[in-house]
């Protein structure tokens, strides 16, 4: 039985154009200089308090190598001690025993498996796995931290989506460094 607190969050950073990275898998680009005298400052206190409140994360095999890549260059490992499922098939090193891999049915392992046990579970990144997350109807809600920069091209934010997925905007939040977070309520 689905622990009704639960809640399946999809989060991604992505370009104004939509973009969750380029062709070749950068970020490059995450790291802005835009300035927005009206926005909120993102306090080292509040991220440390917010990132508290999220039990697990759920990510795609190119995100996590990704983190992976970030943390060699000495960036650290930004999902702490928390349980972090990879979804794949290929073969992947396995950095520390809070990570998992899972190559089986997504909507068996989070109606199943990670409902049961959390009540904030996030989606944060890959395009293929956050479509597929909303295809099969498992996410809540959808948070969009759009930065101030346009890329042009490269992986989209939901990878071949294909239907329609009624949302319901809840929040909007604007930041002094030009990005701007919408959340969205997935309508049932």
């Amino acid at each position: 039985m689905a622990n009704t607190d639960s809640r399946v969050t999809i989060h991604m950073a992505a370009s104004l154009d939509g973009f969750i990275a380029r062709k070749d898998g950068s970020v490059d680009w995450l790291e802005t200089s835009d300035e927005f005298a009206g926005g909120a400052t993102l306090e080292p206190g509040f991220v440390e308090e917010f990132l508290k409140t999220i039990d697990c994360y759920v990510m795609g095999s190119r995100t996590y190598e990704t983190a992976l890549s970030f943390e060699a260059k000495g960036f650290g490992w930004a999902y702490g001690d928390k349980p972090t499922f990879f979804l794949t098939s290929r073969e992947l090193p396995r950095t520390r025993d809070t990570v998992e891999l899972y190559a089986g049915d997504l909507a068996q392992l989070v109606k199943e498996r990670l409902r049961l046990t959390f009540r904030s579970i996030w989606f944060v990144g890959g395009s293929v796995a956050s479509a597929e997350c909303l295809r099969l109807g498992l996410a809540d809600e959808v948070r969009y931290s759009i930065l101030p920069i346009l890329i042009g091209d490269g992986i989209p934010f939901f990878e071949n989506l294909d239907k329609d997925i009624a949302l319901h905007l809840a929040e909007v939040k604007a930041y002094k460094s030009g990005m701007v977070e919408l959340r969205y309520e997935v309508r049932r």
